[in-house]
Order: structure tokens, then C-alpha cells, then sequence
């Protein structure tokens, strides 16, 4: 396999494996179905240890665990749409074999930085099985190969919208839409079978709320109280273009300067309020990119050579090297498992993204002339050097092409909240009742 950017890259993988605690707590308990999505069950257990996993993770980041019921709903929600949009990969004929499930797992090994064998003691250790590890691994993959294909095939990008973000970019565009802004959510949540009723009550209550605010209680401290949306931050739902928030919400911010609040926004989700936290005006694409000259040494593992012992003899070869006592050609010629071990293992003048990313973070830390302390990546061990760093025009294409994967991105979101409520509006659920 070429070294070079494989073109499958495991996307969303890199999950921490301290986030599966609490796995043989929640099944030691008697278990139940509570809810089928198109003839398949969720368990009560696979929502307990879901939600224990969120419990991991707020507590690692230091944020705020909301109330266990709305937790839970929130959880058995994900997992609905997770197993719909399953049986919509299921049904496209997307598989993983068992070669793409051995690369994830050593990806999750290197962003804990143990290797494999020690990350699957950890996983057992959290009580889940390895197999049951293996299989979450394999449904994220085909997941992202699924939205890959029915998501990012909604999304078009013309030459006029290329052009039009140019002008924006170079000309310093007034287009609200071309803006970047933060907004802080406030979320009072209305029930999918709430009758008119109910939903005049809750509106009160987002009235009072907006009272407060402009009372001048501190909205980021309401959010943590009363917020039934994501609370981290103070509801801040991040910088980004002002197109990437839903149209409802920008109506309601676009006149709307820092540090003001809006009037209560209704949604299919209940009513809301917003703050404008930050605006930004876009920054322009860079016209050079920074290329690297690097060289390596691969060693592939295998029965015969274990990670480990590739890795001592990585560093051995480091030592020599900077003994002078050897050369890095010449032990990469010697030595070197790749098609470029017959030239001294140079790999040329390349642009960002050239590489997997594994090996590009560790290139890109590196002063010009200074060798690497022996790392994996998913095609063995390396030694990397870096010879050389320039600074080049990019191509008007190049330039082009930046500015459409920009388009492409902010319209990313959008496009998949819509595609992902049709899943889910088109799966079957049936929620059921736990046994008395």
C-alpha cells in the first residue's frame, strides 16, 4: 500500500477508550427493551452505558452532567438515529471488513498512546467485551462512509458560488451570511405531541426567562438552569459562518449586536434564545500554502518484528544518526519497507494533506534537520526527518479549490441535520414500557 494519504481515511474514530467505564455495572442489571427501531431492540443496558460514557466524558472536560431523565432521552434519541441510519448503510450495501476494524483499533491505540494489546486490557478492564469494542469501531466507519455518500452528494457547489466568495473574500463583502458569528442557546424544550396547551404554558415560561435576562440576570448562568439544550459553555454553540446556523435563528440574530439578546425563536424543538457572543468578518483563503521536504524509514510489524522491537530499533538507528556514525540514506536504503527506501528514503516536496495525519502531525512539529523520535502510524514505524520547509503561491485552481472545500463545509451541517431528520422520520420506533 502507498504510503501516501490512504484514500479511505478513518474518519471520527479517534475516540478515547476512558469513555467506556461503567459497561458491566449497567448489564449486571436486570435488562429490557425500550424501544425497537424497525424490528431491531435497544436495551435498557446499551442506554445505561451510553449515558455513563457521556458521564465520562463531562466529567473529563469538567462540565456539567444535565439531569439523568433528560440525559437519558437525549442518549436513547442518538441511539435511535444511530441504528436507523445503520439499517440505511445496511440497505446501500456499505461493509467494513475486518483489515479497516484492525486500523481503527490501532488509531484508538495511538491517541491513548499504548498499543494495542494494552488498550484491549483497558477495554476489558471497563467491562466491555472486545468484541463489542470491535463493533462499535466498525459502525463508526460505516457511518462516516454513509454520510459521505448520501450527505455530501446533497451538496453543491458552483463556479458562480466560487466566485461570489471570492469577491466576499477579496472585496470584504457586507454579506451578513459571510460573516462569522458565536451565538449562546438558551433552550426551553417543547414535546413532539404537545397540545396547544401545553406549549402556551411553556412559552410563558420562556417569556419569564427572557424577562430575566433583560433584567439582566446573566444569561450563561440561566442556561446552566434551565437550558434543555446543550449547556457547555454557557449554550455558546461556537464560531462559525453565519450560514451554518439554522434560518430561523439567523432572522432572529441578524440585526442583533454583540451582547444582545433576541426575541423567543420557535422551533420544532421548543422555543428559544439567543445571544450574540462574537461576530467576525471571514478571513480570506491564504494564496500559499507551506510544503515540506521530509525522508523516513519504514519498518512494517510483523510476528517476526513486534511493534516494540521496531521501535528500539528506530531508535537505535536515531542514535547513529546523530553520532554520525551512520547516514539516514543510507539506513534507509538498507532498511526502509517502502517504495522509497531506494532514494535514502526522501518522499520529495509535498502539501499539507499529502500524508495520513498520524505522520503529518509529527512531520509538521519538527524544526528543519531534526529527526523524530520513533513513531506508528497504520502502515508500521517511522523515523521521519524533515530536510526542508517552503513557502509557495498557490494556483488560482489551487486557490479555487480551497475556497469550494470552504463552501462545502459550512454547508456540511445544514445538510445533515435535513438528511438526518429523514432517516428518522422514516424509521419505524416503537418505544416500549419497562416490565413492572
Amino acid at each position: 500500500m502507498n504510503f501516501r494519504m490512504w484514500a479511505t481515511p478513518l474518519l471520527g474514530i479517534y475516540c478515547s477508550v476512558l469513555a467506556f467505564g461503567a459497561h458491566a455495572q449497567a448489564a449486571q442489571q436486570a435488562d429490557y427493551i425500550v424501544a425497537v427501531v424497525s424490528s431491531e431492540p435497544i436495551t435498557n443496558s446499551e442506554v445505561r452505558s451510553a449515558m455513563q460514557r457521556v458521564i465520562n466524558d463531562l466529567t473529563q472536560q469538567r462540565q456539567t452532567v444535565p439531569p439523568m431523565d433528560d440525559l437519558r432521552r437525549r442518549v436513547l434519541e442518538r441511539l435511535i438515529n444511530e441504528r436507523a441510519q445503520l439499517q440505511v448503510a445496511q440497505e446501500a450495501g456499505i461493509r467494513v471488513d475486518e483489515a479497516i476494524v484492525d486500523q481503527s483499533e490501532q488509531a484508538v491505540a495511538r491517541q491513548n498512546q499504548v498499543d494495542v494489546a494494552e488498550l484491549r486490557a483497558r477495554v476489558r478492564k471497563d467491562g466491555m467485551t472486545i468484541g463489542q469494542f470491535r463493533k462499535q469501531l466498525r459502525d463508526q466507519v460505516i457511518l462516516s462512509r454513509l454520510h459521505e455518500q448520501q450527505v455530501e452528494g446533497r451538496i453543491r457547489i458552483s463556479e458562480a458560488d466560487i466566485d461570489r466568495a471570492l469577491a466576499e473574500q477579496q472585496g470584504g463583502s457586507a454579506d451578513p451570511l459571510a460573516q462569522e458569528v458565536n451565538l449562546a442557546h438558551l433552550l426551553v424544550s417543547v414535546p413532539e405531541k404537545a397540545t396547544s396547551d401545553q406549549a402556551a404554558v411553556l412559552f410563558a415560561q420562556a417569556q419569564k426567562v427572557l424577562a430575566r435576562i433583560r433584567a439582566g440576570e446573566d444569561f450563561a448562568a440561566l442556561v446552566q438552569e434551565l437550558s434543555a439544550g446543550d449547556r457547555a459553555n454557557g449554550g455558546q454553540l461556537g464560531l462559525r459562518r453565519a450560514d451554518r446556523f439554522p434560518p430561523a435563528f439567523l432572522t432572529a440574530t441578524q440585526n442583533l449586536g454583540v451582547g444582545e439578546v433576541s426575541d423567543i425563536v420557535r422551533t420544532n424543538a421548543g422555543f428559544h434564545i439567543l445571544k450574540v457572543i462574537e461576530r467576525k468578518a471571514p478571513a480570506a483563503p491564504s494564496m500559499a500554502i507551506v510544503q515540506s521536504h521530509a525522508r523516513h524509514i519504514l519498518l512494517r510489524t510483523s510476528p517476526e518484528l513486534t511493534q516494540a522491537a521496531a521501535l528500539a530499533k528506530l531508535a537505535d538507528f536515531k542514535k547513529r544518526i546523530e553520532a554520525k556514525t551512520a547516514t539516514f540514506a543510507a539506513l534507509a536504503r538498507e532498511h526502509s519497507q517502502d517504495g522509497s527506501s531506494t532514494q535514502g528514503g526522501d518522499l520529495g516536496w509535498v502539501s499539507p494533506g499529502a500524508f495520513v495525519p498520524e505522520f503529518e502531525e509529527t512531520m509538521n512539529r519538527l524544526a528543519e534537520g531534526q529527526i523524530s523520535p520513533p513513531m506508528v502510524s497504520r502502515f508500521g514505524v517511522h523515523l521521519i526527518e524533515l530536510m526542508e520547509r517552503r513557502r509557495v503561491e498557490m494556483k488560482p485552481q489551487e486557490v479555487r479549490e480551497t475556497i469550494r472545500n470552504q463552501l462545502r463545509a459550512s454547508k456540511y451541517d445544514a445538510a445533515f441535520t435535513t438528511w438526518a431528520q429523514e432517516i428518522r422520520a422514516n424509521a419505524f420506533v416503537e418505544f416500549r414500557e419497562p416490565p413492572q
